[in-house]
């Protein structure tokens, strides 16, 4: 199905101020009017109902790699045969992809024992979470009254545990966790598909400095193993596991970038969400046994994350739309994720609301491998944020929220607070 008035996937990113300001005023539309709507000059198709998201995202006979789509999908395969930046450092055993564009059956290869190792990892890291939760709490100054100080909570909070806590799963030196935490800001400068020459230059030594970080990591752990995931990964690798130094470093840093900028939107939001909506937040004070199913509602609310994408093995149909072989799909997350054909009155941010599961995530065999530590993490400290600070509320009621440009991506550059 093809509309030229309906919005291209460019249009449909904080780029475009409109979006930026209310995605659903486009998307809304999109999903209504051309729920599979063809971007001609990305060379993409767009699906942004519920129904169609979740059942392609399921297919495991879908394909993800760039190489797999057809020369017209010039946005997905924008990145093949490019020159990478100057200075660069890869490695000859660097692989081309992470898991997230990997096919099978390489994609399990790799996934499923990283997999393993992680969850077994998040299981038990609660008490490691509410540790780190409550430092940062505590480094934030105690203030009440009428002459209390403002304070970010994205800078303050919400960006700093998600890249603790992975670091110290990892097994990073506590002393150099600052520098890890500048590392890991400039590579996720790395998802921005226009960067400036200065945020180039600083994506390449961020990506330089994590790469060697972890690498030295790697031969350490290899050597003396300790209790975190570098360890695990690497007795793996020694007991025969079918993986290369290059995708495990790879690996462990995809899961580092992807899961720090996420996250850390995932607990914004939240946070923002219950300031906004004082009777949800009164409702989950009351019944604190809320929290998980509230996660779930901002998840779906207000997704960290836009689209996904899926290339078509073969010919095929969606809704009622011929897509031929090798065609890219890009899943509209946020789009299907307020579908009032899968959430009734989906405008209505309800943390008890129990209808079809969200898309944040994912879906099928790619499911986003970090969801369950993303997940740990928002339910620790969203209530241990208002239990800090009850009384909290945000600096100035009437200012709009200011999102970040970060094209597919959805999370506040600030959120100014009083306690």
């Amino acid at each position: 199905m093809s509309d030229a008035k309906m919005p291209g996937i460019l249009e449909l990113t904080p780029l475009n101020p409109a979006f930026n300001a209310d995605p659903h005023a486009l998307l809304d539309p999109l999903r209504s009017q051309c729920p599979v709507h063809r971007d001609a000059m990305a060379g993409v198709f767009i699906l942004s109902k519920h129904a169609d998201v979740r059942g392609t995202l399921s297919d495991t006979s879908m394909l993800r790699a760039p190489e797999n789509a057809e020369e017209a999908a010039v946005m997905t395969r924008r990145g093949i045969g490019a020159t990478p930046p100057p200075g660069l450092d890869i490695r000859e055993d660097q692989p081309r992809h992470s898991i997230l564009t990997m096919d099978e059956p390489e994609h399990m290869r790799v996934r499923e024992p990283l997999a393993k190792a992680l969850y077994k990892r998040v299981a038990k890291s609660k008490p490691l979470v509410q540790r780190v939760v409550e430092e940062w709490l505590d480094r934030i100054p105690a203030s009440a009254g009428i002459s209390a100080k403002p304070f970010d909570v994205m800078s303050a909070f919400a960006i700093r545990v998600p890249i603790d806590v992975i670091a110290r799963l990892l097994g990073v030196d506590e002393t150099r966790l600052m520098e890890f935490r500048d590392w890991s800001e400039g590579a996720i400068l790395g998802f921005h598909p226009f960067p400036t020459p200065e945020q180039v230059e600083r994506i390449v030594a961020s990506n330089n400095a994590l790469n060697r970080y972890m690498r030295g990591l790697m031969a350490e752990r290899a050597a003396n193993p300790k209790d975190d995931l570098t360890s695990d990964m690497m007795a793996l690798k020694a007991q025969g596991a079918n993986l290369t130094e290059g995708e495990i470093c790879t690996n462990l840093i995809a899961l580092l970038i992807g899961g720090n900028l996420t996250t850390t939107d995932l607990i914004g939001n939240a946070i923002w969400l219950l300031l906004t909506h004082p009777e949800q937040r009164a409702r989950l004070a009351a019944e604190p046994g809320l929290i998980n199913s509230c996660v779930e509602e901002v998840l779906r609310y207000e997704s960290p994350v836009d689209i996904t994408g899926r290339i078509a093995p073969r010919a095929m149909e969606v809704s009622g739309c011929p897509i031929h072989d090798r065609s890219s799909l890009i899943m509209e997350l946020r789009a299907a994720n307020r579908d009032p054909a899968a959430f009734p009155e989906p405008h209505r941010f309800d943390i008890a609301r129990k209808d079809a599961p969200h898309v944040a995530f994912g879906g099928g065999t790619h499911l986003c491998i970090g969801a369950p530590l993303a997940r740990l993490e928002a339910i620790v400290a969203i209530p241990a944020f208002f239990a800090r600070w009850p009384g909290v509320r945000l600096a100035d009621p009437a200012m709009k929220p200011e999102w970040r440009d970060l094209p597919f991506f959805r999370g506040l550059k600030r959120l100014d607070v009083v306690a």
